[in-house]
C-alpha cells in the first residue's frame, strides 16, 4: 500500500475530536477506500493544557498552527478553529504557499476569502475542501460540483441553519414564544451563548454564498446575501402559519440568470406538501433544481461531532486518492462576476403580520395601503388581544404579485401611530 497520507490538524474542539476518532475507529475501511493510509501525525490548539476528550499522547504538539504545513511530517492541514480572519485565515494561507493541500470546515472563511485561496491553491496544483463548511454531514458540495456537474442549476435552496430549524420546529411543536425556545436551546447546546450570528441569518448566508457560486459558477458574493433572521417571529405566526396550512422556516434562496444573482435568507411559509416542511430539529435539508435532473434533495444532520467529521474525512480521502480539481467547480478566473438582482420585480405571495393599536379605523387604513400599492388581499385575519401592551394581531395572506407592491405598501404605512411595530413580512415558499 502506499505510503499514509500525513494529517496536521489545528482544532481540538468537538469536530477535532471526532476527526480523531473517526480515523482511529476507520483506519482499515478508510484505508482501502483512500488507497492509502490517513494518520494524523500532528495537532495544534490555543490551549495545550486543556483536557481533551480524546487521547493526545500519540500526536506532535505544534503550539503555532500557522506553519503546520511547513512541517515535512505533514501532508496536508484541516483548520477546524474557525473565524474568517486571524489565525485560520493566516495558516489556510500558508499551507497553501507550502505546496500542501488544505481541509476546512470554516464557512466564514471560505465566504470571505474563498476566492483568494482557490486561486492560490490552482495556483499552487494543490486541493482545497471545504465539504464540512456547508451543512455538516450533508454531501451537497460534492453532490452539487460532481453528481449534477452536467446540470444547469436553475435554484438552489434549502434550512441551512440547525439553530433556526430547532428553534422553529420547537415553537412549531410546543406554541412557545421565541425567547423561550431560545433559552432551552442555548440550555441544550443546539445555540451559542452569544446566538446571534445563528438567529440573524449570517451563518445560513456564508453558507449560502458558498452553494451559489458552485451551483452557478460564480464568484462568491456574500456581502451581496439579502439576510433576514428569525428574531422577531412571535408563537402567533407559527399559529397563524399552521392555520394557513404552512410551517414557518429560515430559507436561503438563490438563482441566477441574465447575469445577475439573486440571493436571500428570510423566513419563509413553506406548505405542508413541500419536503423542506417535514425537516425538524437542528436537521439541514438542500434543494437544487437541475433542467435534466430536476429537483434533488439532499437532507441530514448540518452539524454536531460525527457528521461534520465525517465530511472532513471524505475529503481527505479524496485528496488521498490524488483528486484536486476546482475547488469552485470551475478556474477562479472564469467564475462569471454577477451583479445583485433587483428584487422588485419577483412574482409570489406574502404573509403580512401587523401589530396594531385596539381602535376603530386601522383596519382600513391598513387595507387602503394595499389597495394603494396595488396589493390583492387573499385573506385576511384579526385576532383578538394579543397582550402586547393592548395592541391587537391582524394578518394576511396576498395573492401573487410583485415584491416591491408589498414593499409600497409597508413604505406607505411607515410613521403610522396605528402599528405598535414595523410590519412582519414573509414569502411564501412556492413549487
Amino acid at each position: 500500500m502506499a505510503e499514509p497520507l500525513r494529517v496536521g490538524l489545528a482544532g481540538l474542539g468537538t469536530v477535532g475530536a471526532g476527526v480523531i476518532r473517526l480515523v482511529e475507529a476507520n483506519a482499515a475501511l478508510i484505508a482501502r477506500r483512500a488507497g492509502r493510509p490517513i494518520v494524523v501525525t500532528t495537532v495544534s490548539a490555543r490551549d495545550r493544557r486543556k483536557k481533551r476528550s480524546v487521547d493526545l499522547a500519540p500526536y506532535t504538539w505544534d503550539d503555532d498552527m500557522v506553519i503546520l504545513g511547513e512541517r515535512p511530517d505533514v501532508d496536508v492541514v484541516v483548520e477546524l478553529v474557525g473565524g474568517a480572519d486571524g489565525p485560520a485565515l493566516a495558516c489556510a494561507r500558508a499551507t497553501i504557499e507550502a505546496g500542501k493541500a488544505f481541509v476546512t470546515a470554516n464557512k466564514a472563511m471560505i465566504a470571505h476569502h474563498g476566492l483568494e485561496l482557490a486561486g492560490k491553491a490552482e495556483a499552487a496544483k494543490v486541493a482545497l475542501k471545504f465539504e464540512a463548511a456547508v451543512a455538516g454531514g450533508i454531501p451537497v458540495i460534492k453532490g452539487l460540483r460532481e453528481g449534477a456537474a452536467a446540470n444547469a442549476i436553475e435554484r438552489v435552496y434549502g434550512i441551512l441553519n440547525g439553530t433556526c430549524n430547532y428553534i422553529l420546529s420547537t415553537m412549531e411543536d410546543t406554541g412557545r414564544d421565541f425567547a423561550d425556545v431560545l433559552r432551552e436551546a442555548q440550555a441544550k447546546g443546539y445555540a451559542e451563548a452569544d446566538p446571534a450570528f445563528d438567529i440573524e441569518g449570517t451563518d445560513a448566508a456564508h453558507k449560502l454564498s458558498i452553494l451559489a457560486a458552485i451551483a452557478f459558477g460564480s464568484r462568491i458574493d456574500f456581502p451581496g446575501v439579502d439576510t433576514t433572521g428569525i428574531t422577531r417571529l412571535k408563537a402567533a405566526d407559527i399559529a397563524q402559519a399552521d392555520a394557513l396550512g404552512y410551517v414557518i422556516r429560515l430559507i436561503g434562496m438563490a438563482e441566477a440568470g441574465d447575469g445577475q444573482l439573486f440571493q436571500r435568507v428570510q423566513p419563509h411559509l413553506v406548505p405542508f406538501d413541500h419536503p423542506l416542511a417535514h425537516v425538524d430539529g437542528a436537521t439541514n435539508a438542500v434543494v437544487a433544481e437541475g433542467n435534466f435532473s430536476g429537483r434533488l434533495l439532499f437532507q441530514g444532520a448540518g452539524a454536531g461531532e460525527g457528521p461534520t467529521a465525517s465530511a472532513v474525512v471524505a475529503d481527505l480521502i479524496d485528496i488521498a486518492r490524488g483528486e484536486i480539481g476546482a475547488p469552485f467547480s470551475v478556474p477562479v478566473a472564469e467564475l462569471e462576476a454577477m451583479e445583485p438582482a433587483a428584487t422588485g420585480h419577483r412574482q409570489g405571495r406574502a404573509y403580512l403580520r401587523f401589530m396594531v393599536a385596539d381602535r376603530p379605523g386601522v383596519l382600513a387604513e391598513i387595507t387602503a395601503a394595499m389597495r394603494d400599492a396595488g396589493v390583492s388581499i387573499e385573506s385576511l385575519i384579526q385576532k383578538g388581544r394579543a397582550g402586547d401592551a393592548g395592541a391587537v394581531m391582524v394578518a394576511m395572506v396576498t395573492h401573487e404579485g410583485p415584491e416591491s407592491a408589498v414593499a409600497e405598501a409597508v413604505r406607505l404605512l411607515e410613521g403610522s401611530d396605528s402599528l405598535t411595530e414595523p410590519p412582519l413580512v414573509l414569502q411564501i415558499l412556492g413549487e
